[in-house]
């Protein structure tokens, strides 16, 4: 691992290079929300709050990734987004940057802002969320299973991540409820959903404008107090992603590819399949699952590593074979998945 390297306020950490600043701690890059373009949408973001008649106006600050703290009326915001180059390194990291462009990140600082709004105002205790929501005091799974064409949940961020858990099933609900020019009236009509939809717009019109009883603006995990380096943030980061995924390989790698036969001179590895066709895998897979790019392409070197193991070549055409690794692969990576990463305290 790197060692920590304090940045003096002289340092133009901006230009060194990605191993210099992977040895940097993420405190000493003395990052702001001020003066980026996160400043002008977390404006925008509390214009639509203004026009819908809510009078909160939840802090935002820069955090290791998007949350909002459990009964938290605060939203903290990944620091790679507040500079072009950070938001580089985690592309270069993890493959991608979440929230990157304006219309993901508006669409993920709406969704923290309906737990935002539903923890200032402790809604979550009231009779008709849970009625509607279920309860707040579920626990989270590993894993959840979507139903992709179920109208009871709206539709907004990737995963159909309403179905995760009742209190993002109300975060996605209100932002649905709050995005510009939604329509959500006619979009979800004849959904059960429009129920979730109607009781935002009920709830706003009663107490919008009124204090929340909750005011706490505690920031856990904020950038500002990070001491690790990137180095080390990025290293838990990916070993907590790539440690499990679901399903049981073997099997379903022998149906795909066999054992080498004994007549077969020069057979085609399995592993060399997977390596070569890695990209498009990762790519197409992503788009089809809305899985994370870097856990499929953790996915995929480690079956290439396991194929070797098993002693595994290619039989079928190159076009058929990768018809079933892709099928095999959206599959695997269907269940959708949430991790806590985090093994420092905040």
């Amino acid at each position: 691992m790197s060692k920590q390297r304090p940045v003096p306020p002289s340092i133009q950490w901006e230009s060194v290079s990605d191993e210099e600043l992977l040895g940097m701690r993420v405190r000493d890059l003395r990052l702001r929300i001020e003066g980026t373009v996160l400043e002008e949408r977390i404006q925008r973001l509390y214009g639509e709050l203004e026009a819908k008649g809510i009078g909160l106006r939840p802090p935002c600050y820069l955090a290791d990734e998007w949350l909002t703290p459990d009964g938290v009326p605060v939203i903290g915001i990944p620091f790679y987004l507040a500079h072009p180059r950070l938001t580089q390194l985690e592309k270069k990291m993890m493959l991608e940057a979440e929230g990157e462009g304006d219309a993901w990140c508006m669409k993920l600082l709406r969704h923290e802002t309906g737990h935002a709004f539903n923890y200032a105002y402790r809604l979550h205790r009231r009779t008709r969320w849970r009625a509607l929501f279920g309860r707040y005091s579920t626990p989270y799974g590993s894993i959840y299973t979507a139903r992709p064409y179920s109208r009871r949940f709206v539709v907004h961020l990737e995963d159909n991540y309403a179905q995760a858990h009742p209190d993002e099933d109300f975060a996605e609900t209100f932002a649905v409820w709050l995005a510009p020019g939604a329509a959500w009236e006619e979009r979800y009509r004849d959904w059960p959903a429009l129920k979730k939809l109607r009781y935002v717009d009920t709830v706003v019109r009663r107490i919008g404008n009124t204090p929340p009883p909750v005011a706490t603006r505690e920031m856990l995990w904020a950038a500002s107090r990070k001491r690790s380096t990137l180095a080390a943030y990025y290293e838990r980061k990916r070993r907590s992603l790539r440690d499990d995924f679901p399903g049981f390989y073997d099997r379903l790698l022998v149906r795909i590819f066999h054992a080498r036969g004994v007549h077969q001179e020069t057979p085609a590895k399995a592993s060399h399949f997977l390596r070569a066709h890695r990209r498009h895998l990762v790519n197409s897979i992503s788009m089809w699952t809305n899985q994370r790019k870097f856990d499929i392409d953790k996915l995929v070197r480690r079956l290439a590593a396991r194929s070797d193991d098993l002693g595994l070549c290619v039989h079928r055409g190159e076009i058929e074979t990768a018809l079933e690794v892709a099928a095999f692969f959206t599959a695997v990576m269907g269940g959708v998945r949430r991790f806590d990463w985090r093994s420092e305290e905040p």
